[in-house]
Order: C-alpha cells, then sequence, then structure tokens
C-alpha cells in the first residue's frame, strides 16, 4: 500500500515537471494523437465486416429494421438511413434502453432510440446537453489564455438544468490569481465558444482502459486523480473520454453528438471559490439554450442574471444529480500491444 502512494506521488510530481516543459497547445496537440492511436487500435479490433441487426424504435418508426457494420456503424450512422430530420435532431440514442453516444459504434444486434430536445420527456438529452455545455466551456478556457500560462481544468462538476447555470471548474496558473474577467473577457469567452458551435464540431467518444487514459493525461496531476477515481467505480476499469477538435476532456457521462446543436450560448460569469490543492479555485458558469429552443431577450436576461450566481456544490455532486454513465462494455478494451 505504501509502495503504491509512493509510486502514485512520484507519478505526479514526474507529470508536474514534464508539463511545465510543454505549452498548452503542445498539450493538447499531445493528448489528441494519444486518442488517435487509441481510436485506430480498438478499430483494427475489428478487421472484418461482420452485419449486426438495429431495429429503431420510436414515433413513425417502429418495425424499421437496418443491417449495420458492427464495430463501424454508430447510431450517427443508422439516421443517415432514415430522414435528414434524424440526422439533425437527434442528440443522443439509447441502445437497449441504455444512453448511447450517437458517434460511439454499435457492437451487437440491438434496439435503438432517436433522442432529440423535443421528446416528450427530455430529461435524460437535457442533462447530455447541460454536461457537454460545460465541456465546452472546459475547450474555450484551456485555449484561451497565452501559450506560457498554464491552465488546470478540474473536475467538471456534474449539476443538474435546474441550477440554472452549467459549470466548469478550473485553476489558472498562479501569476493569474490577481485576475477578475471583466464583461469584456467573458464576451470573448463567447464568442469563442460560438465559433466552435458555429463549426458544429462532433464529440468523438472513446472508452478506455485506466492506463491509456493516465498515459494521455500524464502530464495532468489533477486528470490522473480523476481518472483513478472514475475507473474505481467502474466494472471494467474503463474511462470515458471525448474529443472536440484537438481538446480530448473526461466525462462523468454521455455527451449529444456535437457543438452545432447549440442554439444560444453565454459566458456569464467566473468565481473564485478559494485556496485549493491545485491552486486558486475557479468557477466559470454559462447559460445555454439547444437547437430550436430559443428564448426571447427579456426572457434571457432573466436567466442570465440567475445563472450569474454562484452554483453551490456540495463536496458530493451525486447528490444533485446521479451522472448518467454509458452503458458499460462487455469488456474492457484489450490493453495496447
Amino acid at each position: 500500500m505504501v509502495m503504491a502512494v509512493c509510486q502514485l506521488l512520484q507519478r505526479r510530481l514526474a507529470s508536474s515537471a514534464a508539463a511545465a516543459c510543454l505549452s498548452s497547445a503542445e498539450l493538447r496537440s499531445h493528448r489528441s494523437a494519444l486518442f488517435s492511436k487509441e481510436q485506430a487500435r480498438q478499430r483494427s479490433l475489428y478487421p472484418r465486416t461482420e452485419k449486426i441487426e438495429v431495429t429503431v424504435q420510436g414515433p413513425g418508426l417502429q418495425g424499421t429494421l437496418l443491417v449495420m457494420n458492427r464495430g463501424a456503424s454508430t447510431p450517427y450512422s443508422c439516421t443517415r438511413h432514415l430522414t435528414e430530420w434524424h440526422m439533425k435532431s437527434s442528440a443522443l440514442a439509447l441502445v437497449d434502453g441504455q444512453p448511447w453516444h450517437m458517434h460511439r459504434p454499435l457492437t451487437r444486434s440491438c434496439d435503438l432510440t432517436l433522442l432529440t430536445f423535443k421528446d416528450e420527456d427530455p430529461q435524460i438529452v437535457n442533462q447530455a446537453y447541460w454536461r457537454s455545455c460545460a465541456a465546452l466551456l472546459g475547450h474555450v478556457l484551456d485555449g484561451a489564455f497565452k501559450d506560457d500560462f498554464s491552465v488546470e481544468l478540474l473536475k467538471l462538476p456534474e449539476v443538474p438544468v435546474t441550477a440554472g447555470a452549467f459549470c466548469c471548474d478550473l485553476v489558472l496558473d498562479a501569476r493569474l490569481d490577481s485576475w477578475t474577467p471583466s464583461e469584456e473577457d467573458l464576451r470573448s469567452l463567447t464568442r469563442d465558444a460560438l465559433q466552435m458551435v458555429h463549426k458544429d464540431l462532433a464529440w468523438e467518444p472513446l472508452e478506455v482502459s485506466s492506463s491509456v487514459a493516465l498515459e494521455i493525461f500524464s502530464h495532468s496531476r489533477c486528470k490522473q486523480e480523476e481518472i483513478e477515481e472514475k475507473a474505481a467505480q467502474s466494472q471494467n476499469r474503463t474511462v470515458s473520454l471525448y474529443r472536440c477538435g484537438d481538446h480530448v476532456t473526461v466525462s462523468g457521462g454521455p455527451l449529444v453528438s456535437s457543438t452545432g446543436l447549440v442554439s444560444q450560448y453565454e459566458v456569464v460569469s467566473v468565481h473564485t471559490l478559494g485556496e485549493s490543492e491545485w491552486g486558486v479555485r475557479r468557477r466559470a458558469q454559462g447559460l445555454s439554450l439547444p437547437l430550436n429552443l430559443t428564448a426571447h431577450h427579456k426572457a434571457w436576461k432573466m436567466l442570465r442574471k440567475r445563472a450569474e450566481r454562484l452554483v453551490e456544490i456540495p463536496s458530493s455532486s451525486s447528490t444533485l444529480a446521479p451522472p448518467l454513465t454509458e452503458e458499460a462494455t462487455p469488456t474492457a478494451p484489450p490493453p495496447p500491444q
């Protein structure tokens, strides 16, 4: 036990020293390259084309049977055989009743339900959307500062939509401890987010072993701790990663298919929470509405005022809203050779 703790501390100290040698852009490129490497390895596990049957459920779709490719076809691939509306409006899927990302490969014959923001009960897709907005905010913050200033993104708080704002916790370079964002700073962060929305960037999912996740985030002590925590809670000791552009993040639940599903989006505040083991902890907050759901400027102003207030999160955010986890794969991906 003592040896394991010593090894953990040594790895974190080593990662901290290595991170000091790389710029933020170089770190993003490094993580994205390792993500691509593992993604290619997993795809190579299905060298032969094997067919699976996907039964699509939903209004007007009952009984629709699609023959797809195991390990290659995704729920989004299935929408290409339906209508343009299904392609553009489907934000998340259920595979045999379990939340499933639109770009996550299907590995067996299954029942597929496509979820949209217009569903009678949109709770699951709304929570995935809120989580995705927080991940997008992390993406923006990760690249918002000069490369010689470090940005440490902490574990994304899991907050319900009813909290009024999505959140992203972070620690900035110690040289920025006295920084307080101006209204223009917040507008600049909002513009950066809306540029990503306009590009309609896909959130690429990847379920990896804890060892692969630790390698990808070898330069982040905070992310290593989060990965170890999530792996300990997983039946197969796997971790869910997502990539948007060159930004890779750890997620406690499924995200929506792409940034293009955002309609209105605004970064409204950054609160200073105080000292932590990583440095001065801050909580950035934002407000958003998804595609086809817009608010009049007066209603948006009221929502924005509420979203500016600090979202208080208990030490265990699961008391607010248990994170939705994607269905565990039958077995963890074989380790890299």
